[in-house]
């Protein structure tokens, strides 16, 4: 593990005046983005005995990786702003190891851990909200696949640059607000996202799903023998101008307008829809095709330090 500083950990990047600017949107909104809820059914995501040795560098035995929350299947519409009570919850197992706006799931890991690339991919954005994930970065697999690493601490890659399965992409840290407002009672760790054809989806399967990670439910990180050939997005010029208009936000609009490369613009657009989705008008979709659910992805850490994964409200196994 690497060492981090306090502000890489917690995501206190200048300017100041922007971070405070995020704060007041997460606690009051800003006209658009409603404002985030929570109340006292939230304390369900406190884990202090495992948070706490977690963040004195804890790993468990055998390579587990912790699965602190799963992607939540009921979640509560987007409309009513960003939730994290526990009021309709049901993970891919039917259990409840999620809240009501969990969209991707949480890896419990030690500040400084390496993060890596979850299959091949081109990374197109790389950027820091204090009130939603802290330090990010989006990598494009093509075929509608899109993952994103979030409450990194330092990101090792920049957009336009292509990435190997397995390649370290950054060092975790658990930057943002809720880290601030919630330390040391929750565990650090990588909430990673899941998008296919710019929707928000559970890589773990359910029922007769098709899993997105390559060894199924039971997910692993790479062994170092699989191999793939890269095939980025076509990104379609005229579907990414039209969500842009679509956008209310005129700030905003400016901004991906003036992103000049077609990926790192069509990408943008991606992350507004699916971290602000009530900035817009209509979702207009960027993809000319639709993309069925393939098993593609390994665990987005070396397999030097985590093997598969253990879901924290089980009993943790050999």
């Amino acid at each position: 593990m690497d060492r981090l500083s306090l502000r890489e950990t917690f995501g206190l990047t200048p300017p100041l005046s922007e971070r405070l600017r995020e704060v007041a949107i997460a606690a009051r909104g800003d006209g658009a983005v409603p404002p985030s809820r929570f109340d006292a059914s939230s304390l369900g995501i406190f884990k202090p005995r495992l948070a706490v040795k977690t963040w004195l560098g804890w790993r468990p035995p055998g390579g587990r990786l912790p699965v602190t929350n799963l992607f939540n299947r009921t979640p509560t519409p987007v409309e009513q702003g960003w939730s994290v009570r526990r009021t309709q919850v049901r993970d891919h197992r039917g259990g409840d190891l999620t809240y009501d706006s969990h969209n991707g799931t949480d890896f419990g890991i030690p500040v400084g851990t390496r993060v890596v690339a979850a299959a091949a991919g081109v990374v197109l954005r790389v950027s820091s909200e204090l009130h939603r994930g802290g330090l990010k970065v989006f990598i494009d697999h093509g075929r509608g696949l899109v993952t994103t690493s979030n409450h990194l601490g330092r990101a090792l890659v920049r957009p336009g640059d292509r990435v190997r399965r397995g390649q370290v992409i950054a060092l975790s840290a658990y930057s943002g607000l809720d880290a601030i407002v919630s330390f040391p009672w929750v565990v650090p760790h990588v909430h990673f996202n899941v998008w296919l054809d710019g929707e928000s989806v559970d890589p773990f399967a359910c029922g007769d799903e098709t899993p997105i990670w390559l060894h199924g439910n039971d997910a692993q990180s790479d062994d170092g023998g699989s191999s793939e050939d890269l095939a980025p997005t076509p990104w379609d010029p005229t579907r990414v101008a039209a969500a842009i208009d679509a956008c209310r936000d005129a700030g905003v609009r400016g901004e991906l307008r003036a992103t000049r490369d077609l990926g790192e613009r069509a990408m943008g657009v991606l992350f507004q829809q699916s971290y602000f989705p009530a900035r817009f008008a209509e979702r207009v979709p960027l993809y000319t095709e639709a993309h069925a659910r393939e098993a593609r992805l390994t665990l987005p850490f070396s397999r030097e330090d985590y093997t598969r994964v253990w879901m924290v409200d089980e009993p943790l196994s050999p």
